[in-house]
């Protein structure tokens, strides 16, 4: 994820939360506190998905020791999950009708991700699997609540 696409992200967040207010009850501080916990956790699995996609990319130019189609694929699997993770956050911060169904998807693609990514020997792109599987159980929590 660029810098811009990151602050993007996190701006809608911070949009989100202010637009919801303050109140001095506990269950909503709460509930404000999960939210951007989950906030988080999709903008480090957009930020992290970016950076394996675009390491991945940079090895197949150069011709690194890894198998190029496994690459490949870890770069394409990421570059998508990061756009899930980011149109997933926009949506949960404006509280979109939309935004439980974009949960879901979110979750299989984070799952999907985490998948492939295990397929890889790369300590950088094994760590992206388990920011994924992070982010999914985040967004499965959030379907379910």
């Amino acid at each position: 994820m660029e810098r811009r696409e990151l602050l993007t992200l996190l701006g809608a967040g911070a949009a989100g939360f202010l637009a919801t207010g303050s109140s001095a009850r506990g269950d909503d501080d709460d509930k404000k506190k999960a939210e951007h916990e989950h906030l988080m956790t999709m903008a480090r699995c957009a930020t992290i998905c970016n950076m394996v996609s675009a390491h991945c990319l940079a090895e197949i130019q150069k011709g690194g020791s890894e198998n190029g189609a496994t690459l490949a694929k870890v770069a394409a699997y990421t570059n998508d999950c990061q756009s899930f993770c980011t149109q997933t956050a926009a949506l949960m911060a404006r509280k979109s009708p939309m935004a439980n169904y974009a949960h879901k998807a979110c979750a299989d693609a984070c799952r999907d991700c985490a998948e492939v990514c295990d397929s890889s020997n790369n300590e950088h792109i094994k760590k992206c699997a388990e920011v994924c599987r992070e982010c999914e159980r985040a967004c499965r929590a959030c379907c379910s609540a």
